[in-house]
């Protein structure tokens, strides 16, 4: 790389690094995972300009890269039961229970499934961000964490009961279906 490229590339950390450092802490709850993320997000951006690869708007690839990532982490991080887990008061034309799975394209299914897959888990990101904290904080520890609510109500600091718990997961589930539901139709009528 020449001293150019370096140059340019400085430029951008110092110039975004504060902004994309608190959209994906908005994101991730672990510090460390979203301070990994960033660290990838510009170890890809040096990778980019090592290869020459035209990038137009440096800004936007970023956060795209960023919001990849940031997919990827909770992929990964998403326990066996979730995906196993089934969907309250869901059943098929069969009436066999839904599992969370069942209502997301197959990855496998081509381009257009693909495409529809990623655009309802960002849509899903999004909607789980504007739910209200506690909320928000106990889907995500019951649905992706995996964690019972008996579990939580023990560590809870304010003594939280699990019927607590249990109601502030149904008003989330509530609001989630309604907010992805048109999107989910939009993209699922064929």
């Amino acid at each position: 790389m020449s001293l150019e490229q370096d140059r340019r590339i400085a430029e951008v950390v110092r110039r975004e690094q504060a902004r994309l450092r608190n959209f994906i802490r908005r994101r991730v709850p672990d510090p460390r995972d979203a301070e990994d993320i960033l660290q990838d997000v510009f170890y890809k951006l040096v990778e980019a300009n090592r290869l020459l690869m035209p990038i137009d708007h440096v800004t936007g690839w970023l956060f795209r890269v960023a919001r990849n990532r940031i997919a990827d982490l909770f992929r990964k991080k998403t326990p066996e039961p979730f995906s196993d887990a089934t969907v309250a008061g869901g059943h098929d034309e069969n009436d066999e229970l839904l599992r969370w799975e069942d209502l997301l394209p197959s990855p496998d299914a081509g381009p257009e499934a693909l495409y529809a897959r990623h655009v309802l888990l960002d849509e899903l990101e999004l909607a789980i961000d504007e739910l209200p904290e506690e909320q928000r904080e106990v889907f995500v520890a019951h649905e992706l964490d995996g964690r019972s609510f008996k579990e939580m109500a023990a560590e809870s600091q304010d003594t939280v009961s699990v019927n607590t718990l249990l109601s502030r997961k149904r008003y989330a589930v509530r609001y989630l279906r309604k907010r992805l539901q048109s999107i989910y139709d939009e993209l699922t009528k064929a």
